[in-house]
């Protein structure tokens, strides 16, 4: 219909041309030749009016028509968009957004076309703020001259923000003038929840993993080390650096690594846990350690990927089992030692009051009298011993210099020690302050170890005493026989001796020394290398 409407208007101007102009000509008194030439130029005339008239009927046309075309595609990209999109021109007016950016401020209903923030900010009392800070912000980036980027919050009436990451993209004409400016936000308000959850999960995962009082691991399906948390330096003695990516099988003792392989087997294999289980595993100091184990297998989409676990040490707790162990079993022996020594003395005082008697009036059978008499001493010697371990009597500590006690003891050991051909030394140490004690006790202590140290073979005994940590530190060294493995786990068991004639009886009350004075003892021995005695006694009881 438009079409027609520009034909007709053609036809009339064309007319309405024809006439007019020939009429002009007409009025000319002029010859034939400038007759002809008038109508020539009015001819030409005609056409290349005719030409324009055609151009911008239809070929301009068809170029507005695409034009307006590609505008409408655009506006119906940006409007499909979830992000915020808005155009500006050089003053920062807005010239087109999106559907998301009206509904965003709450201005559907206004002619933004035109208007900068600040004007805009008028039609919206609640995004009146963010108007300003829009308008602000745009500058920035006109400033900066080049794509920008930000993280912008904008508040909703419900009382939440929505988090955007704003793109502005500033174009300049070729003078340096501003031209337009794009602006384009993309919400990424859950994207940050998401982000916050699992910076919050992290958190979680570094208090339960690098805080955690014990020792927490994580290994592939090899094996190999992913992580260690710092305990681990402080329960092995090891840098948890060193470890990562290798095993950790060399650290752990061989009687234990065939039940680890095996149970780490089982969770990769059987996907099962791997609960409470005690290994033994060797400190950096040389010393052993038990760890009690918990792994679980790591798994994604059903697959095993590793195993996590953690230990703790229970040396300690180990330690301190088998004291009260031996102790229960001490206070039970014991009451029943003492009762039997008891029993015993009475029969035995007479009956070496008889063999002296008999001895002093049999001139012919002195050797036999000797011998029962000895033996009836070491009967005697014997129920002293038990009687030892009965139900400790109150023990009144007094202030006393642990070098005279030495002193003592080496008197009483000089005539054996010769026997058995043994050098004994004592590094005295005159700077030791004194120590409340029950001095009879402590020689009984030491003549008791000193003694096993001489009867084990040994050419030299060597004693040294210190002060470690506020505590009198004692250590007896020989190079004896040493003491295998399996003896060292039955060491203080009454009426457990390795011996020909021993009772067993002297490391049990010597433990029972050890433990009235509130100490330490600890055993370090090997086969054919000799044996070392770390006793350690506070310096004062209260």
């Amino acid at each position: 219909m438009h079409k027609k409407r520009k034909v007709l208007l053609y036809i009339t101007l064309g007319i309405i041309w024809i006439l007019v102009t020939d009429y002009i000509v007409a009025q000319l008194n002029s010859d034939l030749q400038l007759y002809i030439l008038i109508q020539q130029i009015k001819g030409f005339i005609f056409v290349i009016l005719s030409g324009c008239f055609i151009y911008y009927a239809f070929v301009k046309k068809e170029e507005t028509q695409a034009v307006k075309a590609e505008k409408e595609k655009l506006e119906i990209l940006i409007n499909s968009m979830v992000d915020f999109v808005n155009f500006k021109d050089g003053q920062g007016r807005w010239t087109q957004a999106n559907d998301f950016a009206l509904k965003l401020f709450q201005i559907e209903h206004v002619d933004y076309v035109g208007k900068k923030d600040s004007e805009l900010a008028e039609y919206s009392e609640f995004y009146r703020e963010a108007f300003y800070y829009c308008e602000a912000s745009d500058e920035d980036a006109w400033k900066m001259g080049k794509v920008s980027r930000c993280i912008e919050q904008i508040p909703s009436p419900d009382g939440t923000t929505k988090t955007f990451d704003t793109i502005k993209v500033p174009i300049f004409n070729k003078d340096g003038s501003r031209k337009e400016l794009v602006v384009m936000g993309r919400n990424i308000t859950d994207q940050v929840k998401v982000e916050k959850k699992l910076e919050k999960s992290r958190q979680n995962y570094k208090s339960l993993v690098e805080f955690n009082p014990g020792l927490v691991f994580i290994l592939n399906r090899q094996g190999n080390v992913l992580e260690l948390n710092p305990q681990f330096n402080a329960m092995t003695g090891y840098d948890s650096k060193d470890f990562l990516g290798k095993s950790i099988m060399p650290l752990i003792e061989k009687k234990s690594k065939r039940e680890v392989i095996r149970a780490f087997n089982q969770i990769l294999k059987e996907q099962t846990s791997w609960v409470n289980q005690e290994i033994t595993v060797s400190h950096k100091d040389g010393s052993q350690r038990i760890f009690r184990c918990t792994a679980v297998p790591t798994m994604y989409n059903d697959e095993v990927f590793g195993a996590i676990g953690y230990a703790i040490d229970v040396t300690k707790e180990k330690e301190t089992e088998e004291r009260l162990r031996k102790t229960e079993k001490l206070s039970v022996v014991g009451e029943l030692a003492a009762s039997v020594a008891h029993e015993i003395r009475n029969p035995l005082t007479s009956i070496k009051g008889f063999i002296q008697f008999m001895k002093s009036n049999d001139n012919n059978n002195q050797s036999y009298y000797s011998i029962i008499l000895d033996e009836l001493e070491r009967i005697n010697q014997i129920s002293s011993e038990l009687l030892a371990l009965g139900k400790p009597r109150e023990v009144q500590f007094d202030k006393c210099d642990i070098n005279q006690i030495f002193t003592s003891v080496m008197w009483l050991l000089e005539s054996q020690a010769n026997l058995y051909n043994v050098k004994i030394e004592y590094h005295r140490d005159n700077t030791l302050d004194r120590i409340e004690c029950e001095p009879n006790q402590l020689k009984q202590l030491f003549i008791n170890i000193i003694k096993n140290s001489i009867e084990a073979d040994s050419k030299n005994v060597n004693i040294h005493v210190g002060d470690v940590m506020n505590k009198l530190q004692i250590i007896i060294h020989d190079d004896g026989n040493g003491i295998d493995e399996d003896r060292m786990e039955r060491l203080g068991e009454p009426f457990y001796s390795s011996k020909e004639k021993g009772t067993g009886l002297g490391l049990a009350v010597s433990y029972r020394i050890i433990q009235a004075h509130r100490g330490s003892i600890h055993f370090d021995s090997k086969l054919n290398k000799g044996t070392t005695v770390t006793i350690s006694l506070p310096t004062t009881h209260q």
